[in-house]
């Protein structure tokens, strides 16, 4: 072999070398996790603790960054469209990987193609409360109101398209009901309406409801989890309290762009599920009733697919569509 072929052949060698001990050194620089949403809700609270926790396992920083917009559709746009190295990964949400993807008409990525998942990190419970003048003490006793009355009762939510519109939507289908829906632009003042009984019903995220709940001024009837929140054990799921089968909740998974290399998103599971199993992280997640999954990057993908197949006739039968 000639010398030059040799030194080719060398530097193949070496390149090879290289990518693969540049590739084994991630990360080399700092990690940005993208929040969809505004600073202070429950996404932006499971982002910055895990941020934290995951800096120290990785050596680089994990810098949190709100991209808010387009009820999340935007900083999960802006991941979709990201360079597939690991470096800029999303905080996705049920709005942003099951609702948006069936209510928008233009829609901006696949929730399924265009990201490689990495772990489906907690399950935050929601809630059913009513102001305490509503005649009615129980789910039951709810029903029985709702299929007496069913022009009379209307319940709020935190905005068209969201989780808590479509929590209440299904309860509606489920239970063969009707209730108007008001729709809010946020849970705040959709909780201050409650609070003042200009509306008397309303599906909420726990932890914005938990210390109403706590004081007395709101109602809770039940939880819309599997099982009962550790933070309110008295408080029965929607299945105990007489609508088997009904399940919703918000979740928080951790996505990067598709085309991330798999030891890459390796690694990041890695640090997420050590994260997650930290015993401060699991009190602070306690607190708010988070259950913690830390899953696997194949779990969350069929967690994914099952989440649009449930939503989808849900979406339809609300005939719910925005641009």
């Amino acid at each position: 072999m000639s010398i030059c072929k040799t030194l080719f052949a060398g530097g193949i060698v070496a390149g090879l070398l290289l990518a693969g001990a540049a590739q084994a050194q991630f990360p080399e620089r700092a990690v940005t996790l993208v929040v969809p949403f505004a600073a202070g809700g429950s996404t932006d609270v499971v982002a910055r603790v895990i941020a934290q926790k995951m800096s120290e396992d990785l050596g680089q920083q994990v810098v949190v960054q709100n991209v808010a917009g387009a009820g999340g559709s935007l900083g999960a746009s802006n991941v979709a469209r990201a360079e597939p190295d690991g470096y800029t990964i999303l905080m996705g949400t049920v709005a942003t990987h099951a609702l948006n993807p069936l209510i928008l008409k233009n829609k901006p990525y696949d929730a399924e193609t265009d990201f490689a998942p990495v772990s489906l990190l907690v399950l935050v419970p929601n809630v059913l409360v009513v102001n305490p003048e509503l005649p009615a003490k129980s789910v039951k006793e709810l029903l029985a109101l709702l299929k007496a009355e069913p022009d009379k009762w209307s319940y709020a939510s935190s905005g068209n398209g969201t989780p808590l519109h479509l929590s209440g939507e299904l309860f509606k289908a489920m239970a063969g009901v009707k209730m108007e829906h008001i729709p809010y632009k946020g849970s705040g003042p959709a909780l201050n309406d409650l609070l003042g009984n200009q509306v008397s019903i309303m599906f909420d995220n726990l932890p914005s409801s938990s210390a109403h709940i706590t004081a007395g001024t709101l109602k809770a009837l039940a939880v819309t989890t599997a099982d009962r929140a550790p933070s309110f054990p008295d408080v029965p799921t929607m299945a105990e309290a007489g609508l088997p089968g009904y399940e919703t909740y918000t979740w928080n998974a951790l996505f990067a762009p598709k085309g991330t290399p798999q030891d890459v998103v390796a690694r990041l599971n890695a640090a997420a599920v050590k994260a997650m199993g930290d015993t401060a992280v699991a009190e602070r997640m306690k607190e708010f009733s988070a259950t913690i999954i830390a899953s696997t990057p194949e779990a969350l993908a069929d967690h994914v697919k099952a989440e649009i197949s449930k939503w989808t006739p849900v979406v339809a039968d609300a005939n719910v569509q925005m641009d």
